[in-house]
């Protein structure tokens, strides 16, 4: 189990990690979880869904339409869920959705599939010079 702080659970990781072993993955086999926290502190998750025509969603993208669905507004940190030896980091589409609801320090943290810290970045890292809702006036 993915642990922070003072032997505290860390919960979002435990959700990322759980919400990807329900990603539907059968073309490609590499399955994606994202879990966030809301202003309010709410947890957030959606997985990868592939389709035939390869038009699938993301994880992330999942996640912030669970959140905008509960009625949340703002996202205060991210935790992605993917396999292998390199980290999974969202795409860049997820980072630009991310981008819309959050603010460039927010972390973005990377777990493999057991939930093992694999790194953290801050969304500014992952997006620099990025464009952003309040660019649009």
């Amino acid at each position: 189990m993915a642990r922070k702080g003072r032997g505290r659970k860390d919960a979002l990781v435990d959700a990322a990690v759980a919400i990807r072993r329900k990603a539907y993955a059968p073309y490609s086999g590499f399955k994606v979880g994202a879990a966030l926290r809301a202003q309010d502190g709410s947890i957030h998750t959606g997985c990868n869904v592939e389709n035939a025509a390869y038009q699938g969603t993301c994880a992330e993208s999942g996640a912030i339409a669970a959140m905008i669905a509960a009625g949340g507004k703002r996202i205060t940190e991210v935790v992605v869920s993917g396999a292998g030896r390199i980290p999974c980091t969202p795409c860049g589409g997820c980072r630009q959705r991310i981008r819309e609801f959050a603010k460039l320090d927010i972390p973005i943290r990377v777990v493999n599939e057991r939930g093992k810290r694999m790194g953290t970045w801050s969304l500014g890292e992952l997006l620099p010079a990025s464009f952003g809702p309040e660019n649009i006036k």
